[in-house]
């Protein structure tokens, strides 16, 4: 196998976009009760993230049945390399009050598709 960056320019060189981005996959650590306390500390500093450009998406994630949460989630960060997005992970209050585990791994994007309308005059956005 290639080493990551190695792969990175393989992919770039077939032609496919090869935007680098890190995958924070959360786990629950605590129970829902005290996840519940940190909850609002964690989104607003999702919300600050965002702001700040680094939070690209995050959001809950299902048990595997698809019908339950789990109490994780997933977070994608926009960083300039893995140790960023790992300083990021553990700032986050969910990761350092001990609501959460995590792990980081980066993800090269290279196929898919967005869904956004702009309508001007409207002066509206619609994502999906």
């Amino acid at each position: 196998m290639p080493t990551w960056n190695e792969y990175q320019t393989i992919a770039q060189g077939r032609g496919a976009l090869a935007f680098e981005l890190f995958i924070v996959e959360s786990k629950a650590n605590a129970t829902p009760e005290e996840m519940q306390k940190i909850l609002p500390r964690h989104l607003a500093y999702q919300k600050e993230m965002e702001a700040a450009g680094k939070l690209f998406l995050a959001g809950p994630v299902s048990d595997d049945t698809g019908t339950a949460m789990s109490g994780g989630g997933l977070i994608i960060y926009r960083a300039a390399d893995i140790g960023e997005a790992r300083t990021l992970a553990d700032n986050d209050p969910m990761h350092k009050e001990g609501g959460r585990t995590f792990s980081v791994r980066a993800w090269l994007v290279n196929e898919g598709a967005l869904n956004f309308q702009l309508r001007l005059s409207e002066q509206r956005s619609i994502l999906g």
